[in-house]
């Protein structure tokens, strides 16, 4: 997730401070990433740098409210309007796991693919809890987020099966020192 963009887009709404930036992007996504505040103001400092906001005088409290620039607001158009590619989403954690797992002498590639199956399913279950949870029509925008959250449990759920199928017909390589070929003790000379 871009938290570059992500301000930029709440800040078309108007000036906002650091702490309104960080309590809105939270409440937008149901909370469920949280943003560091150092991280926002952090984000802040770069946007300004790049001509996409501009801070406002102090207001009450010292804060310092920011508001986007024209170059701001093209960015985030640009942003809205083009598709997230496959390659910019962060590394998959599991699936490295996993494929590490079949080169790692000793791993129980089962218990890892079963352990990681039980944790998403209790995942899967909080969230489809937290979804029977009465809708405001306002928290449509959370409700999006725990749609997404809930489709990819089930796709891990799904890939997960599909790992562990594969795993029933699955023969590692045999190793280095395995694959050499037995000496002859006939065939060894002695001094």
């Amino acid at each position: 997730m871009s938290i570059r963009h992500g301000l930029l887009a709440l800040l078309e709404s108007g000036p906002r401070y650091g702490y309104q930036l960080r309590a809105t992007f939270e409440e937008s996504t149901g909370a469920i990433w949280s943003l560091n505040i150092g991280q926002v103001y952090t984000t802040l400092s770069r946007l300004e740098r790049d001509g996409l906001v501009q801070p406002l005088p102090e207001g009450e409290g010292g804060q310092r409210p920011y508001e986007i620039t024209e170059a701001g607001r093209a960015e985030v158009a640009r942003w809205f309007t083009t598709p997230v590619a496959r390659t910019d989403r962060p590394r998959d954690a599991l699936v490295i796991k996993l494929a590490l797992a079949l080169t790692a002498p000793g791993v129980d590639l089962p218990s890892v693919v079963q352990t990681q199956r039980t944790a998403t399913m209790r995942t899967l279950q909080e969230y489809t809890r937290l979804k029977t949870r009465p809708a405001e029509p306002a928290e449509l925008s959370w409700r999006l987020v725990l749609d997404a959250l809930i489709f990819q449990a089930e796709a891990e759920v799904r890939w997960l099966d599909h790992c562990e199928a594969s795993l029933v017909h699955y023969s590692p390589p045999a190793s280095h020192q395995s694959a050499a070929p037995a000496l002859d003790p006939e065939q060894v000379s002695t001094p």
